[in-house]
């Protein structure tokens, strides 16, 4: 499988790792769309939101808990933050690993695109 965020998980591909645990890795992103924008990513190749399992609800609580933690860590979460999960091309998803991208450190504007 050659998936850029399996490597991430497997230190294979560097990245600026902020947190990880047996079941996720948060990066920072390399083009961020905000003072602070990271990724949260489940060490299990899932491709999409539509390739969810019975049994994946832990795991995908288990990532908004994260980036809650670290929202928290990084002094945005009282102020706000945005939890994006992109799924399919015409949402923007480009890299085909499901992942949470956890934005913040700005006003965000509604609608977001």
């Amino acid at each position: 499988m050659d998936c850029l965020f399996c490597r991430i998980a497997l230190k294979q591909t560097p990245a600026k790792l902020i947190y990880e645990d047996d079941e996720c890795v948060a990066f920072e992103d390399i083009a961020p769309q905000a003072p602070v924008h990271f990724l949260v990513i489940p060490r299990k190749h899932i491709p999409t939101t539509l390739d969810l399992k019975d049994g994946d609800e832990a795991l995908i609580g288990h990532l908004y808990r994260v980036a809650g933690r670290i929202a928290e860590d990084k002094k945005i979460a009282g102020r706000g933050f945005r939890l994006v999960m992109n799924t399919n091309p015409e949402a923007g998803q480009s890299v085909y690993h499901m992942h949470l991208h956890v934005l913040g450190g700005r006003r965000m504007h509604w609608p977001p695109g």
